[in-house]
């Protein structure tokens, strides 16, 4: 199990070079988190919803990803409310109070979980979530000790040496833990060390001098990781992104408070003379290539905010201009006419009024969509050329009209693998706007190719001289792996797993 000193620390990747690791050795392996708490979620081929993290790891490990490599999966609505999902479907909005009188019922299921996954897999690698040393939680745990001692396991503690303080955070997290948890501490993983690793054996030794445990490992940090993240915390050390070169591409996306599946991006943040901002303030618009609004966890709250922050009025004027505005699931919603919540699924407000950009009304209902869906693109817009196909997936509770003879942006033509005829989005009658709720597009390097193609020609600029990076994701888990097999003690990483 890989536990951390506190959240962000690198657990997510951690799991997944281990993941990776473990499958070069020849062993099955999956990942597991019993309890995640994520606005980047991923839709599993039989349309159930798990975090991000959880499908990265198990693309890492090269198995399909199912429910029970995360059985909890919290989506917040709030500062104290979560929509909660149970084994990929979600069972309510509760409050903290209502949250834990669930707990027992919810252990049970993370054990059932646990306990399928250890039946068809050699190895599972577990990752906890923030601290397992937060006192005021530990009898409602549910994902660190409980876990470890639930699955009898050896734990790996993390902790993130480019924060600073590393060596009090491994020792102050073994001090808050009981007799029977420190036990279970195999191991000590400093994470993300810029420099050279030598310089810190004098900190090493006396961390194992004064707790009795080894240290795994120094993972060096690992520049332009091409593997997405776990959540909205990622986004802080992106938010103050340099501006565009003269030569370059600029995209702003819209940072909504409740902002998800932010790692619909990632493919254009690797994609070279492409500059990718996420903004806060509207005046971070100005000299944007493109404008995107992205999924929201809550339409109508952060629709709000887009007027409140002045983005709204700024986002109209771009539309009128005929310079480009996408929106993606929540942010095509706001980009419509008018949003209805008469059942209040995820707003105080029974609707609100859109910003009247695309010929479209949403409506949500308790009914949650989570698909696997291919399509094709219906015309020829900024975003893709008529005819392209592209796959990605759908996790909305909001669905969509457009209103008589309105343009779609995409036919649906497969949903979870069963044949479809559908549309998706829509399409602003001058064509400045573009509006899907297909997450993952960029994904499919079909479309960023003419997404790009058509930015640079509105400005005239030729392809890049750099070309593109070719690399499948699935490079830069084997690029993990090697990290992790240079920095670490394989032979007490293997120790660790037990007979």
């Amino acid at each position: 199990m890989v536990q951390g000193t506190a959240s962000s620390v690198g657990k997510s990747i951690v799991v997944t070079a281990m993941c990776r690791f473990f499958r070069q050795q020849g062993l099955r392996v999956a990942p597991f988190k019993a309890q995640n708490m994520a606005l980047n979620a991923f839709v599993t081929p039989d349309g159930r919803e798990i975090g991000r993290a959880q499908a990265v790891q198990a693309d890492a490990a090269g198995v399909v990803p199912t429910v029970d490599m995360n059985p909890i999966l919290l989506k917040p609505e709030g500062d104290a409310r979560s929509q909660v999902i149970v084994h990929g479907r979600p069972i309510g909005s509760l409050g903290a109070v209502d949250y834990q009188a669930r707990k027992p019922e919810l252990r049970a299921l993370v054990r059932e979980s646990l306990e399928r996954l250890r039946a068809a897999h050699e190895v599972v690698v577990i990752e906890g979530a923030g601290s397992p040393a937060e006192i005021n939680l530990k009898d409602r745990d549910l994902v660190n000790m409980f876990v470890a001692g639930a699955a009898d396991c050896r734990v790996v503690l993390v902790g993130d040496i480019d924060r600073g303080g590393v060596f009090a955070a491994f020792v102050g997290t073994m001090e808050l833990l009981d007799p029977h948890e420190r036990a279970r501490v195999g191991a000590f993983l400093v994470n993300k060390f810029r420099g050279d690793a030598r310089l810190l054996e004098p900190g090493l030794r006396f961390l194992e001098d004064r707790t009795g445990v080894p240290v795994l490992g120094v993972l060096p940090y690992v520049r332009a990781l091409r593997v997405a993240d776990e959540d909205s915390v990622s986004l802080d050390d992106r938010r103050a992104s340099r501006r565009a070169r003269e030569r370059e591409i600029e995209i702003a996306v819209v940072r909504l408070p409740r902002i998800s599946n932010h790692d619909d991006f990632q493919p254009l943040e690797h994609e070279p003379g492409v500059v990718v901002r996420f903004v806060e303030h509207v005046g971070e618009l100005d000299g944007a290539d493109l404008v995107v609004v992205p999924g929201t966890k809550s339409t109508i709250a952060d629709l709000r905010w887009l007027r409140d922050g002045g983005f709204a009025g700024a986002i109209v004027e771009r539309a009128r201009r005929g310079d480009p505005v996408l929106g993606i699931c929540g942010g095509c919603q706001m980009l419509g006419r008018r949003v209805a919540d008469p059942e209040r699924v995820e707003s105080d407000d029974a609707a609100a009024d859109g910003l009247w950009l695309l010929p479209i009304t949403t409506r949500f209902s308790s009914e949650k969509r989570t698909t696997q869906v291919r399509a094709r693109a219906l015309a020829d817009t900024f975003l893709s050329e008529g005819g392209l196909e592209a796959a990605g997936y759908e996790i909305h509770m909001g669905r969509i009209e457009r209103a008589a003879d309105a343009p779609a942006a995409f036919a649906v033509h497969a949903r979870n693998g069963a044949p479809e005829d559908d549309r998706d989005g829509a399409v602003s009658a001058n064509g400045a706007v573009v509006g899907t709720m297909i997450h993952g597009l960029f994904d499919n390097a079909a479309v960023r190719d003419a997404l790009l193609a058509r930015l640079r020609a509105r400005r005239g600029l030729a392809p890049p001289l750099v070309p593109r990076a070719t690399q499948h994701p699935i490079d830069e888990y084997d690029r993990l792996a090697a990290v992790l097999r240079e920095s670490v003690d394989t032979g007490l990483l293997f120790r660790l797993l037990g007979p």
